[in-house]
C-alpha cells in the first residue's frame, strides 16, 4: 500500500490540535466530528467507509463500513483533500485533555491497535478497521470490551489519549501490569491479557478493580495518565444532579456562600 505523505503540527499543550498539511492533490482522512478548521482550497468529502486501497470494490466498502459500525464508529468517512494549487492546511482537535501522538505505520510494521474513539486523522489510504479480543478475559474485564481500532498502512496516523501519555518499549517477555483503562495503543506483537489482582481485600477496598492488564513484549505501548471514563465518573458523581454538592472556591467557605446550612 502506499499512502499519502503528509506533513504535520502539533499545537498547544493539554487541549492539543494538529495542522495537517497537504500538497496539491494530497489527501487526509479524519474523524468524524473532530474538524477544527481548513483552508481555502481543500475540499470535504463524505464516503462510505475509509477509502482506502482495501475498500476500492463494493464489497471491500461494506465490509469497512460494517467493522466500523461494529466499532462503535460511524459508517462514513469524511477525506480533505487540497484542490489548490498551493499547500493547504486543515487541523483537528481533540475531543478531550490529553495528548495527539503521531505514528509512522510504516515504521511500526504496518499495523496499529488503540483504543475505541482514539483515531483522531490519518494520511488517505490508512485503513480504518477494528481488532477483536482473543481472549474471554481481556473481553470481559479488559476496559475496553472485545473490540479495540485497528490502523493499517504505511503512512502517518494521529490519535488521542487522555491526561499525559507514557510511551514504553517492552523486551520481548517483559511484562508489565497496568490499570485496564491506561492502555491508550499498543502493537500487535505485545501479548494483551488481564490478571486477577490477586488479593481478595486489596480488590475489595483499594480502590483499584478486581484486574490489571497485563502487557507482555516485545513491542511498544503507549499509556495514557487519565482513562476518559475516569474522568467522566468523576465529572458525573461531582454533578449536582447525581448528587454532588456545588462548591464555590475557597473550601469551607463555599456552603456558606451558597446558603448551605447543614
Amino acid at each position: 500500500m502506499t499512502m499519502d505523505v503528509i506533513d504535520y503540527d502539533i499545537f498547544g499543550n493539554d487541549m492539543q490540535y494538529v495542522e495537517v498539511e497537504l500538497d496539491p492533490g494530497e489527501a487526509a482522512v479524519g474523524e468524524a466530528g473532530m474538524l477544527m478548521f481548513m483552508q481555502d482550497g481543500i475540499e470535504m468529502e463524505t464516503i462510505f467507509g475509509d477509502g482506502s486501497a482495501a475498500q476500492s470494490s463494493l464489497l471491500g466498502k461494506l465490509m469497512g463500513a460494517g467493522r466500523r459500525l461494529l466499532g462503535g464508529e460511524s459508517l462514513f468517512t469524511t477525506i480533505y483533500v487540497n484542490q489548490a494549487a498551493a499547500k493547504r492546511r486543515v487541523a483537528f482537535s481533540a475531543p478531550y485533555p490529553g495528548k495527539i501522538v503521531p505514528v509512522n505505520l510504516e515504521q511500526l510494521g504496518g499495523t496499529l491497535i488503540c483504543q475505541k474513539d482514539a483515531f483522531l486523522c490519518a494520511a488517505k489510504g490508512v485503513s480504518l478497521g477494528i481488532a477483536f479480543q482473543r481472549r474471554l478475559g481481556v473481553g470481559f474485564f479488559g476496559g475496553e470490551g472485545f473490540i479495540l481500532q485497528k490502523l493499517e498502512g504505511d503512512g502517518m496516523v494521529c490519535f488521542h489519549a487522555c491526561g499525559t501519555l507514557a510511551e514504553k518499549t517492552l523486551a520481548d517477555g517483559e511484562t508489565l501490569r497496568v490499570d485496564t483503562g491506561c492502555v491508550a495503543a499498543l502493537q500487535p506483537s505485545v501479548d494483551f491479557d488481564i490478571q486477577f489482582i490477586g488479593n481478595v481485600k486489596t480488590a475489595l477496598f483499594g480502590g483499584e478493580g478486581l484486574f490489571l492488564a497485563r502487557l507482555t513484549g516485545p513491542g511498544k505501548v503507549w499509556l495514557q495518565s487519565l482513562p476518559f471514563s475516569r474522568l467522566a465518573n468523576r465529572i458525573l458523581a461531582a454533578a449536582p444532579k447525581s448528587g454532588g454538592k456545588e462548591k464555590e472556591e475557597g473550601g469551607m467557605l463555599g456552603g456558606f456562600l451558597n446558603g448551605d446550612k447543614t
